[in-house]
């Protein structure tokens, strides 16, 4: 009997061990590196011409000026903390007639999720492995739809606010999402603005594994965009 016992501690503690290394493994592991850039990635998107003005001009978010974030409370090791991640990888073009902006048409909004990056390097590899599955999941596309509170006319020099509604695709599970607006036109030829949202990431079947040293994280995320777009 003692001999039985015996080995079934054994098993136990080698199966434990083995539970714990293949946590550490998904926790820790090396993610994939990204395979395309986003603006690679939206080239080779399939978007269907829509009409527009000929006195329109095509606006393209400038390489490695725009910036997106996601930001996120948590309590670590017993203090508040907010976390802040943040990647220069972001695609993504409109077109707009000054005199007609209600009229704008978006490209679909694409960002590399296996480029977000925060303060601490084993987060980075959680929120790629277990939260954001980039392996799988490469991007998060942002499809605008619909502009709500647009002006009637736009003017160099002016900041305008308004809402952009679209399709918000995380990990596969896509939903709509007001973004918030506030956007400068500094002159006939470029755009600066932010962009900005709260979701609750379970809605999109995002789960944050529980780890010792967290206490508790929020239920909400703030998404930003801070875009500088110039015309083509």
């Amino acid at each position: 009997m003692k001999r039985s016992v015996s080995k079934s501690i054994v098993f136990l503690l080698v199966a434990s061990i083995a539970i714990i290394a293949v946590g550490a493994y998904l926790f820790l592991r090396s993610p994939e590196e990204a395979r395309l850039t986003a603006e690679e990635a939206l080239a080779a998107t399939q978007v269907s011409e829509v009409a527009v003005s000929e006195t329109a001009k095509k606006f393209v978010f400038v390489d490695g000026a725009t910036n997106a974030q996601f930001i996120i409370d948590e309590v670590l090791r017993g203090s508040p903390k907010t976390v802040v991640g943040s990647t220069t990888d972001v695609a993504g073009t409109f077109t707009v007639d000054f005199a007609n902006p209600a009229e704008i048409v978006f490209s679909p909004i694409l960002i590399n999720a296996r480029t977000f990056v925060t303060d601490d390097d084993r987060r980075n590899r959680a929120i790629k492995n277990r939260i954001l599955l980039t392996d799988r999941y490469e991007f998060i596309t942002f499809e605008p739809k619909r502009i709500e509170g647009a002006p009637e006319r736009v003017e160099g020099g002016q900041t305008y606010t308004f809402q952009v509604v679209g399709d918000l695709t995380i990990i596969g599970t896509t939903r709509e999402v007001p973004f918030e607006v506030e956007a400068t036109v500094v002159d006939e030829n470029r755009i600066e603005g932010t962009a900005r949202t709260v979701i609750r990431y379970a809605d999109w079947g995002i789960s944050i594994p529980k780890v010792p040293i967290v206490a508790s994280v929020a239920d909400e995320v703030t998404l930003v965009l801070d875009f500088v777009a110039e015309a083509q």
